[in-house]
Parts: C-alpha cells; sequence; structure tokens
C-alpha cells in the first residue's frame, strides 16, 4: 500500500515512516499541508495520514483540499493537540469526512488496526 505522511515534527515522520515500511508498506513524507498538497497534485496513494496542527498549512485545510478533489481518498487525521486538546482537533477532522483519527502519542499496533479498519 502506498502511503502519504504528513507532519511537521521529523521524529514524529520518520518514526511513522520507519513503522509502516517494516509492514511492507511504500511511504512517502511531507513536512506541512502545503508540500503535502503540491505532492499530492502528481501522485497519488491509498492512504495519507496527516497531523492537524502544522505550519504553512494546517491538516484541516488538507483534509479539505483533499475531500475537494478526491472525495474517495482514504484519510486518518493524528493530532498531540496544541492551544485546544487533540480531541477536539480530531473530533472536526470526523466532521470533515477523515475515515479515523488517532490521538498522539499511540502505538505502532493502534496504527496498525486503524489501517485495518480503514480498508476492511
Amino acid at each position: 500500500m502506498k502511503i502519504l505522511i504528513v507532519d511537521d515534527e521529523k521524529l514524529i515522520r520518520d518514526g511513522l515512516k520507519r513503522m509502516l515500511e517494516f509492514q511492507e508498506h511504500e511511504v512517502f513524507t511531507a513536512k506541512n499541508g502545503l508540500e503535502a498538497l503540491l505532492w499530492l497534485r502528481d501522485n497519488t496513494v491509498d492512504l495519507v495520514v496527516t497531523d492537524i496542527i502544522m505550519p504553512e498549512k494546517d491538516g484541516i485545510e488538507v483534509i479539505l483540499a483533499i475531500r475537494k478533489d478526491r472525495p474517495e481518498q482514504k484519510i486518518i487525521a493524528i493530532s498531540g493537540g496544541g492551544r485546544i486538546n487533540a480531541q477536539d482537533h480530531l473530533e472536526i477532522a470526523l466532521q470533515l469526512g477523515v475515515n479515523a483519527v488517532l490521538s498522539k502519542p499511540f502505538s505502532a499496533n493502534e496504527l496498525f488496526n486503524k489501517i485495518d479498519e480503514v480498508f476492511a
């Protein structure tokens, strides 16, 4: 499966990439929403995993743009919070039509289970 990870924190981005590659996925990364949307203009993936709080374009903007151009795209939103708690951000993401949400920190198994749920 092809997966795009969008997160401004390099350690999280790299950790998720390693976890998913260990499961034999082809993984691409973007450090913010703007980079992700530019990359998605010319590329397709089976799944987008996006953080919510990011510079340039946040995860909400990414979700809205993807839903407008590719309504069938599978998306998992992740968040560790920010000025408001993570669950509030994730509730907004669910209202915008993401397929699943995860609150940071989460385990590899929690991520794998969410991916399985999304594609079940």
